[in-house]
């Protein structure tokens, strides 16, 4: 997998040398695509719910010990967020701090807990299932986000993937997606997504940023990661992958549309 932002020129350059003898593959229905673009959407507003409910958190001075990981959960009435850990025996998530979005969507307000809340219900299920996809994942040489996403029929999907760690440098590559049994103690499935990381650089002053793009080695279409991509950078532009025989393009709603991918012919003699 390759990554880099590109002017339209530079990038359409660089695929059209992609093409050489790509085989002829079906192209992938639109409502698996649609699928994907809903999973990276719920994926960018839990990864943005976090880091907001983190920083409310912050604010308030946590007592240390506390907090080993946090669980968010989408509801009708936003995004809540609760700070906490494993009981002893694992059979309860004891919550120490929630924050909640209220009014505007970036402002969480925070309630603290003394005694902590014990939760028996998603938490507990999310936190077995974020601690089961971390053990099979192993170490780590940098941070690394993780979401906890519900799945229809009761099972939950766990990502990981790397961190933001400088400002204005995306990461892409090296995330796992788990699919986990709804008791949260049980690997299903597990999805490499990508292979390697790339950091997604913005381009220098003098260049207007018109799309990025990479190819896949892992798969023939996008991943829920790209879609993450695309709705957390910024600026915000649409992102060019090439996989297999087919070169996709995601919009800034998250959208991915899909094209043959195009061809080189052999120079004559």
């Amino acid at each position: 997998m390759s990554a880099t932002f590109a002017s339209c020129g530079v990038a359409a350059a660089a695929l059209l040398l992609l093409g050489t003898g790509a085989h002829a593959s079906p192209k992938p229905v639109k409502t698996e695509l649609d699928k994907t673009t809903d999973r990276g959407i719920l994926l960018a507003e839990y990864d943005k719910a976090a880091w907001q409910a983190t920083d409310a958190v912050t604010e308030v001075h946590p007592i240390e010990g506390r907090i080993e990981r946090y669980i968010a959960r989408k509801t009708e009435a936003g995004w809540v967020v609760d700070f906490g850990r494993l009981s002893a025996s694992g059979d309860r998530f004891l919550v120490a701090y929630e924050a909640a979005q209220t009014g505007s969507p970036a402002k969480f307000k925070v309630n603290s807990f003394d005694p902590v809340r014990s939760d028996t219900s998603w938490n507990l299920t999310a936190a077995k299932a974020a601690e089961m996809a971390t053990r099979d994942f192993g170490a780590t040489s940098r941070p690394y986000n993780i979401a906890v996403l519900p799945v229809a029929g009761g099972n939950l999907y766990v990502y990981l993937y790397p961190a933001q760690v400088k400002e204005g440098v995306y990461p892409l590559g090296g995330d796992v997606r788990y699919r986990i049994s709804p008791d949260g103690v049980k690997i299903v499935e597990k999805r490499q997504m990508h292979k390697s990381i790339i950091e997604s650089a913005p381009a220098s002053a003098d260049m207007k940023v018109a799309t990025g793009y990479h190819t896949h080695v892992l798969s023939d279409v996008p991943e829920d990661t790209d879609v993450l991509l695309v709705l957390t950078r910024q600026p915000r532009v649409p992102e060019i992958v090439v996989a297999g025989a087919h070169m996709y393009t995601i919009g800034v709603d998250g959208k991915i549309t899909v094209a043959d991918k195009p061809r080189v012919k052999p120079s004559q003699p």
